[in-house]
C-alpha cells in the first residue's frame, strides 16, 4: 500500500490529533547516528582522512592493523588512543560508490591517523568513537606489542588485560589535579639493610637502581615499600607496585596513607568494583595520580614518568595470568623497567630462582640484611622428623608430635598460635626412601610417576623407567605420601578443647587475628595478619607440600613456610615455629636457617646443569592428540629446539578445583614440552606464533593451546 486512498477503512475519530502528537514527538526526538551504509557520499576528514585500527579480535592471524576511512563529523573526536566501532568481515565484494560497505560492528582501538592508507582498495568508515577519551597512549602500546611477541600472543588479547573495561559514569567525571612531589622520606627500618639507605636515596635522586630484597620476617614490609614509593615520587617521578592479593595491597594502600596521605597513589584491585577501578585507573592515566598498588592486572597502569616499579612476593601463583597470552607480573615489570629506564625492586622474605637468576646475571644487586639482625627478626625454627614421629608415642595417637603439642601451649599463654595445614589434593612424586632424592628420568630429567601404582614412566617424556636407581645413594626403593589435612586439624582442635578455634581458607580468608590466645587453622596462603605476631607457629604435613609432582616443589614448599613463620615473632620475644617434616630436606634444612637466597642459588645451579626453566625457555603445547601431533608438524620450530613428549595431561580428581594446565571437563589432553637454550627463547615464541596462526587461519582441526614458560610443568 502506497498511500491512504488504497486503505479499505478510512482513519477513524481522533485521528488528526494522534498524527499531529506523533509528529511533534518525532520532531522534539533525537536524531539518531547515521549508520556507515548510509554515509554515501559523506566528506571525509580534511587531514589524515585514514585511521588504523586495531580491532579487538584475539585470533593470531589478525593481529595487524586495519584502515578504515575517518568521516569529517568524527574528525574532532576520532584521536589515537580512542576506542573506536568499526564494520569488520565485510570482504572486498561489498562495495559501493567506491566505499566497502556491511560487515559486523566490532570494538577497536584507534592507534595512528595517517595520510594515506597502503591498502588499494575501498576502505570502509569508522562507524563511531565509543568515547574521546584516550585510554591507549604510546607507551602502553608499545609494552603490550613487547609482551604479545614475548608470549607468542596477540596485541588484542594483551589490551583486553591492560585496559579496563569503560564506564561511562566513572568518564564523566572529572578527575583531581596532581599533587606536588613529597619530601624525600626518612629511610625508616631500612636502616635494617646494608644497602637500604643508599637504594632510597638513588630513588628519590632520580636513579634507576636494580635490587632483589630478600625483606626481613616480621610487619615491616609494607611500610617499607611504601617509603621506596614515596622516594620515586621526590624525585618527581612515577612508582608502580604489584602485590599478589587484595590483602596485600591493602596493607602496602594503608602504610602509603600513613605516610603521604591520601590523593598520591591510587589503589587498583577488583574487589574495588568496575566503577571505581577505573575511576582510579583514569587518574592515573590523566596525571593526576603518580603512584599505583594494586593486583595482577595494576602490571599495565599506565603510571606516567615511571621511575620504579616493584613486585612483591613474584613467586605466588597469583602474580600469572590465566588468560591468553598468560603473562607474569615479574616479567612485565621487567620489561618497563628495561624500556622505560626505571627502578626495579623484586622483594619478597623468600627468593625465587628467577630472582637468583636476576642477581646472577648482574641485572640486578641483592638487597639483604646481615646475620645479626636476622637472628632479631626471626623466629627460632624447629624440626621434627620421621624418627621423632616413629618414637613419639603422643603423635602415633592424636598424630601431633610432643614438641608441637608443647609448643603451642607455650604459645598459648602470651598470644594467638598459627597452624599451617597443606590444601587438599597435593599429589606427591615418587621419591628415593633412603635419602629423599626426588626420582627423575635419566633422558630428559623429568619427574617419574606411576599412575597404574606399578610402572614407573616419565611425566615429560613419556619414556618407561624399569632400571631405576637413585643417582644419590644408590637406593631402589621409591617413596610416596599422602597426609590428610583435616583430619589431622581435628585432632588439634581436640587437642585444645578450651581455646578458640579460627580458621581461614578458600572459603572464607580472615584477613587478621586480635592479639589474644586462639588455635588459627589456615591453609598456605590464607595466613591472618596478628596483631602483636604470632606466639607460635606449627608447619604440619611438610612431606606433602615437598612432594608435589612439580618442578617448583622445593622451592614452593619453601615459600609458603617462611611467608608463615614470617608472622611469627622474633627469637628474642619468644616466637617459635615447629615444621613437622624431615630434617633432611633441603629446604627444611633452608627455613631452619633462614636461607632462602642459598636455597634459591643451589636450585639454580642445577637447574642451570640439567637445562631446566629459568635457565632455558620452555613452551608447552596442549590440545587433543591429533591436534598436538599436527601443530608439532607443521611448526618450524628453531633448530636447537628439544620435543618432550606428547603424554596424557592428567585429569583433576573429583571435587578438586581446576588449575592452570588441566583440559577441559570430559576431554582427553596430551601436552608436549618444547625447550630451548638460552638465547634462543624469541625465535622459539615466534615460531610458535606463526605456526599458531596459520593454523586459526585455516580453521581447520581442533586448538591447542600454547604457554611460554608454563609456571606448572611437572
Amino acid at each position: 500500500m502506497s498511500s491512504d486512498n488504497e486503505r479499505p477503512d478510512g482513519p477513524g475519530p481522533g485521528a488528526p490529533e494522534q498524527l499531529a502528537l506523533i509528529r511533534e514527538t518525532v520532531r522534539k526526538a533525537e536524531v539518531p547516528r547515521a549508520k556507515p551504509r548510509t554515509w554515501r557520499g559523506a566528506a571525509l576528514a580534511g587531514e589524515l582522512p585514514v585511521a588504523r585500527v586495531l580491532v579487538n579480535k584475539g585470533a593470531l592471524h589478525l593481529d595487524q592493523y586495519f584502515d578504515y576511512a575517518v568521516p569529517e563529523e568524527l574528525d574532532a573526536d576520532a584521536q589515537p588512543g580512542v576506542r573506536v566501532r568499526v564494520r569488520f568481515g565485510a570482504g572486498g565484494r561489498q562495495v559501493r560508490g567506491g566505499r566497502r560497505e556491511g560487515g559486523g560492528l566490532i570494538d577497536g582501538f584507534l592507534i595512528e591517523r595517517r595520510a594515506s592508507s597502503d591498502y588499494q582498495g575501498a576502505l570502509a568508515a569508522l562507524a563511531y568513537v565509543v568515547s574521546p577519551e584516550q585510554v591507549l597512549g604510546p607507551e602502553l602500546l608499545e609494552l603490550s606489542r613487547a609482551v604479545a611477541d614475548r608470549y607468542a600472543g596477540s596485541l588484542a588479547d594483551v589490551l583486553q588485560l591492560a585496559v579496563p573495561p569503560r564506564n561511562g559514569r566513572a568518564e564523566s567525571k572529572p578527575s583531581p589535579s596532581p599533587l606536588p612531589p613529597p619530601p624525600v622520606p626518612s629511610s625508616g627500618t631500612w636502616e635494617r639493610y646494608a644497602q637500604g639507605p643508599a637504594f632510597l636515596r638513588a630513588l628519590s635522586e632520580g636513579g634507576a637502581p636494580r635490587a632483589v630484597w630478600t625483606a626481613l620476617p616480621g610487619p615491616h614490609w609494607p611500610e617499607e615499600i611504601a617509603r621506596a614509593t614515596a622516594a620515586a615520587l621526590a624525585s618527581g617521578r612515577g612508582a608502580l607496585v604489584v602485590v599478589p592479593d587484595g590483602r596485600s595491597a591493602g596493607r602496602v594502600d594503608a602504610a602509603l596513607t600513613a605516610l603521604l596521605g591520601e590523593g598520591r597513589h591510587a589503589l587498583l584491585t577488583a574487589g574495588s568494583g568496575p566503577e571505581k577501578r577505573y575511576r582510579q585507573w583514569l587518574a592515573v592515566r590523566r596525571g593526576s595520580v603518580r603512584a599505583v598498588v594494586g593486583t595482577r592486572a595494576a602490571m599495565f597502569a599506565p603510571v606516567a614518568d615511571l621511575g620504579l616499579v616493584a613486585v612483591w612476593d613474584d613467586g605466588d601463583s597469583s602474580h600469572s595470568d590465566d588468560n591468553a597470552p598468560f603473562p607474569h607480573v615479574r616479567e612485565v615489570l621487567e620489561l618497563r623497567a628495561a624500556h622505560g629506564r626505571c627502578a626495579f625492586l623484586l622483594g619478597g622474605t623468600n627468593c625465587t630462582v628467577e630472582a637468583a637468576q636476576l642477581v646472577e646475571s648482574g641485572w640486578a644487586l641483592p638487597l639483604r640484611a646481615d646475620r645479626d639482625q636476622l637472628r632479631i627478626a626471626a623466629p627460632l625454627v624447629r624440626t621434627v622428623g620421621d624418627g621423632e614421629l616413629a618414637r613419639d608415642g603422643a603423635a602415633r595417637s592424636a598424630r601431633l608430635p610432643s614438641l608441637a603439642w608443647q609448643t603451642v601451649r607455650d604459645g598459648l599463654r602470651s598470644g594467638p598460635v598459627l597452624v599451617q595445614v597443606p590444601r587438599r589434593g597435593y599429589a606427591p612424586r615418587l621419591a628415593c626412601e633412603r635419602c629423599r632424592e626426588p626420582a627423575r628420568c635419566a633422558h630428559c630429567a623429568g619427574p617419574l610417576q606411576a599412575p597404574d601404582q606399578r610402572d614407573l614412566d616419565c611425566a615429560w617424556c613419556g619414556r618407561a623407567e624399569t632400571a631405576w636407581s637413585c643417582t644419590a645413594c644408590g637406593g631402589r626403593r621409591l617413596r610416596a605420601q599422602i597426609v590428610g589435612a583435616r583430619r589431622t586439624a581435628e585432632e588439634l582442635g581436640r587437642a585444645f578443647p578450651a581455646v578458640p578455634v579460627r580458621t581461614s581458607g578458600r572459603d572464607h580468608v580472615l584477613d587478621s587475628v586480635p592479639d589474644q590466645p586462639a588455635l588459627v587453622v589456615s591453609t598456605p596462603g590464607a595466613e591472618p595478619v596478628a596483631e602483636g605476631g604470632y606466639a607460635a607457629a606449627l608447619l604440619l604435613d611438610g612431606w606433602a607440600m615437598v612432594g608435589r609432582p612439580d618442578l617448583r616443589a622445593g622451592e614452593e614448599a619453601l615459600r609458603r613456610w617462611t611467608a608463615a613463620a614470617a608472622l611469627v615473632r622474633g627469637r628474642p620475644e619468644g616466637g617459635t615455629v615447629v615444621i613437622v617434616a624431615e630434617p633432611t630436606l633441603r629446604p627444611v634444612q633452608a627455613l631452619v636457617r633462614w636461607d632462602p637466597v642459598g636455597h634459591a642459588r643451589r636450585e639454580l645451579a642445577e637447574r642451570a646443569e640439567l637445562g631446566f626453566p629459568p635457565v632455558s625457555r620452555m613452551a608447552s603445547v596442549a590440545g587433543p592428540r591429533e591436534a598436538v601431533a599436527a601443530y608439532l608438524a607443521g611448526a618450524e620450530l628453531p633448530a636447537e629446539a628439544e620435543v618432550l613428549g606428547p603424554v596424557p595431561v592428567q585429569r583433576p580428581a573429583p571435587g578438586r578445583p581446576h588449575r592452570q594446565g588441566d583440559g577441559p571437563p570430559g576431554e582427553t589432553w596430551e601436552r608436549a614440552l618444547i625447550r630451548v637454550p638460552p638465547g634462543r627463547g624469541a625465535a622459539l615464541a615466534a615460531a610458535l606464533k606463526v605456526a599458531q596462526a596459520a593454523r586459526t587461519a585455516r580453521g581447520t582441526g581442533d586448538p591447542v593451546r600454547i604457554r611460554i614458560d608454563p609456571p606448572d610443568i611437572g
